[in-house]
């Protein structure tokens, strides 16, 4: 297997509070050449969903928003694929380009990576399995495909021309609303969600915290459906957002844990950050909150 090199680039506030207070801290670490990869299956349909979420469920910053553009792949055997479709770009730019080209990209903010979380279903069969990279750790965990009971209703919207029809459910800890369209007939959506007579063309929580929205269809798509071919970590959902959670409060002390080195935070006027490796408190909720149970 090929080894990749890193850059590092550390953004030590990405947003505050009125009163000042740290919403999330940032170390970005981008991967100057892309893994080796292994195909799972020829797709025939590809969706193209904005997927949408809140930074801040407190109540400072209600309009604090950050998106991805992610990519549902599906193929003839069911098996399906949600991943960010900026990775797929910042890979090909990867692939294409030369060292110092990739340094200068890297400069630029040209390979700031989308979301690392990427939904496999129906992988292996009957299987649900996430795959993701913390910092410099490739996590994966399996579990079975989970079961989730949607209430169907009369209502109906149109979404890219489509009539779609209105279903509900409690997943996870969330109310998720969804719009399913039956004219294609594939029982599938983004992210975990799956499982109406229709794709999945909308879903929310009935808070608006986390949305997804389709916004690009192609029904004949030759893109293959592939997994990284990268030395996972075996775990399970509970422990990888354990895992998920000491990042996100403290991302420089789980680097420095992780045997990669000291990082040094700086404020704009140069001058060390005394309590950059004090854990903050995240300011908003996992898009699955039962974890914590």
């Amino acid at each position: 297997m090929k080894r990749t090199s890193i850059i590092i680039s550390v953004i030590a506030i990405l947003a505050l509070t009125a009163s000042g207070k740290v919403l999330r801290r940032t170390l970005s670490i981008y991967q100057n050449s892309v893994p080796e990869t292994e195909t799972l299956a020829p797709e025939t349909m590809e969706f193209v969903y904005n997927y949408s979420w809140c930074n801040d469920t407190t109540g400072s910053l209600k309009d604090n928003y950050t998106s991805d553009q992610m990519l549902l792949q599906i193929a003839s055997n069911g098996l399906s694929k949600f991943s960010s479709f900026k990775n797929l770009t910042v890979d090909s730019l990867l692939m294409k380009s030369t060292s110092e080209q990739i340094a200068a990209a890297a400069i630029d903010g040209k390979l700031s990576n989308g979301e690392f979380m990427t939904i496999y279903k129906n992988y292996p069969e009957g299987k649900l399995t996430h795959t993701e990279k913390i910092c410099t750790d490739w996590l994966r965990y399996d579990e079975e495909l989970p079961q989730i009971n949607w209430e169907l209703t009369d209502s109906t919207t149109e979404i890219l021309g489509y009539e779609c029809h209105y279903a509900v459910c409690d997943f996870r800890g969330r109310i998720w609303s969804a719009f399913y369209c039956e004219d294609i007939p594939v029982m599938d959506g983004p992210w975990k969600l799956y499982g109406l007579p229709g794709l999945i063309m909308r879903a929310s929580d009935e808070n608006g915290h986390y949305t997804f929205e389709c916004i690009g269809i192609k029904s004949n798509a030759d893109r293959p459906i592939t997994i990284y071919k990268v030395p996972f970590s075996n775990t399970s959902r509970t422990k990888y957002y354990d895992t998920k959670h000491r990042w996100d409060v403290n991302p420089y002390a789980y680097y420095e844990a992780a045997g990669q080195g000291h990082i040094t935070v700086s404020d704009e006027y140069g001058n060390p950050v005394p309590d950059a490796y004090d854990p903050i408190e995240l300011p908003f909720d996992y898009i699955e909150t039962d974890w914590k149970k």
